[in-house]
């Protein structure tokens, strides 16, 4: 009722208004413009601003002035309406709204016997009931828990019980366990409706017969997350693996971006949780984020790209050296690294950040030792050769 007679006084408001809208410029055009104006330049219905601007002067501001005296007046005449409406608005009943939620008992959910809404604006708390499976045999018990996707339990969940004519049947909530309870008059065919802040509500049909019907429910969450994984540079890193944790340190999702370096995690309960991103060729990265409940949180993530320094280390005429110490320094002479080069001589340093090195190579160190020659005997000694670790 209230759309429908919103609508007729919007079409009937416009329609008086533009009629006395145009009348009033007609009456104005037909004063102000001169005797010699052209036939037809007083329609008032057909004129546009293009055409008005396409004018002469001598007729463009006859025309902008009667419309500029013809709108005020109208809203003028609209005065004694609002007016009316204005008194009729002090002989409305006034019906308050509820200002404060039914207190319920935090350990033991609320149901609700059979009952058809009450017509009124307010409405009063529904009585309560014991928990059906505390042995409460008023109806076959629809119980259960409310359970996030990794099976944790999600508390103070509100939960409606409704017939197939949309009538409620029950009303409760979940404990701090995400336990249940909702009594039913009998058999049939219901829907539950459960919904708790930040998640995504969910509506189950269950058939209920001569046995109570246990029922669990899943809640996604209604956050979503999502951005790209970039270089320093600008540019989107295809292929990476997103991750997300939670405080508690378990995997909450993982994706990989696209190939324009987005990714997108939706169904997320909202609260803090830490990104990773990674890819091949680029250092990992990790950061905080905090996702919004029913709305997405935007979270671009930059890897830096970690260098390489790979190459060989040859003696004269180009042999390569095997088991020959590298040694990588870095702009402040700090040992970064250290390995020694395979049989074909070749060294590789990863993960190198972007500055100045220095690169050592070396052969075994020499290795010294006092020999005993006796005369006219021979004297055998094996020399030990390696690399200090």
């Amino acid at each position: 009722a209230n759309n429908y007679f919103r609508q007729i006084g919007g079409s009937v408001g416009a329609a008086v208004f533009g009629t006395l809208f145009a009348q009033r410029l007609t009456d104005a055009l037909a004063d102000r413009l001169p005797a010699g104006a052209p036939a037809g330049s007083v329609d008032a219905e057909a004129i546009t601003p293009q055409a008005v601007h396409a004018m002469a002067p001598a007729l463009r501001d006859p025309y902008i002035q009667a419309y500029a005296d013809a709108m005020p007046r109208i809203f003028l005449y609209l005065v004694p309406v609002l007016l009316l409406g204005l008194l009729l608005a002090f002989f409305l009943k006034e019906t308050p709204l509820v200002s404060h939620a039914a207190s319920r008992p935090a350990s033991v959910p609320a149901a609700e016997p059979h009952a058809a809404p009450a017509p009124e604006a307010a409405v009063p708390p529904a009585p309560q009931l014991p928990a059906a499976r505390t042995g409460h045999t008023a109806g076959v018990a629809v119980c259960g828990s409310v359970q996030h996707s990794d099976g944790t339990a999600v508390p103070r969940a509100a939960l409606t019980l409704i017939d197939v004519t949309g009538r409620q049947i029950g009303r409760g909530a979940s404990d701090g366990e995400g336990r249940y309870a909702l009594a039913t008059p009998g058999s049939g065919s219901f829907v539950l409706i459960a919904a708790a802040g930040g998640h995504q509500p969910q509506a189950v049909t269950v058939t209920v017969g001569e046995r109570p019907v246990e029922l669990d429910v899943v809640l996604g969450g209604a956050g979503r997350l999502a951005g790209s994984v970039l270089t320093a540079d600008g540019l989107p890193v295809r292929d990476a693996t997103v991750t997300l944790t939670d405080v508690r340190g378990e995997v909450v999702a993982s994706t990989r971006s696209g190939r324009e370096g987005g990714y997108v995690i939706s169904e997320l309960v909202a609260g803090e949780y830490t990104l990773a991103a990674s890819a091949h060729a680029y250092r990992p990265t990790a950061l905080p984020v905090s996702v919004q409940a029913s709305r997405e949180t935007r979270q671009d993530v930059e890897l830096a790209g970690g260098a390489v320094l790979r190459g060989t280390v040859r003696a004269g005429g180009g042999r390569p050296v095997e088991d020959a110490r590298v040694t990588l320094l870095d702009a402040g002479g700090n040992v970064v690294d250290s390995q020694t080069t395979s049989a074909d001589g070749t060294f590789r340093f990863v993960d190198l950040s972007s500055g100045e090195y220095t690169v050592i190579a070396s052969g075994y160190p020499p290795v010294a030792t006092v020999l005993q020659v006796a005369g006219g005997g021979r004297t055998e000694r094996d020399l030990l050769l390696g690399h200090e670790d």
